[in-house]
């Protein structure tokens, strides 16, 4: 079990929670195991897509082997958005004067 069992809370396994869920087109996955569902009700042929491949390995990992969820949490996101352009990064704001004395 990991040493970090303040970071997980009371939760082990498949029961482990996203800290943010994962919204989809008919709700939200709240767990690893709302995760794993999601990708096993795929049509094989989709969840066999490596991007599909990839959050389930992340998923096993944070439910299995102690891994981080929010690594699981990320991967589902990837694999969801698969094939969409990236968002265009926001614009910067002006960096403020430094009051800062150069000598």
């Amino acid at each position: 079990m990991s040493t970090l069992r303040w970071a997980s809370g009371d939760q082990k396994g498949w029961s482990r929670q996203f800290d943010d869920p994962i919204p989809t087109g008919d709700g939200e996955l709240r767990s690893l195991r709302d995760a794993g569902v999601y990708i096993l009700a795929l049509p094989p042929a989709e969840a066999e897509r490596e991007h599909w491949q990839i959050a389930m390995e992340f998923l096993i990992s944070a439910a299995e082997k102690g891994g981080i969820v929010m690594l699981a949490r990320i991967a589902m996101l990837r694999a969801m958005n698969h094939g969409e352009p990236d968002p265009a990064p926001a614009p910067r704001g002006k960096r403020a004067k430094s009051n800062r004395i150069v000598r």
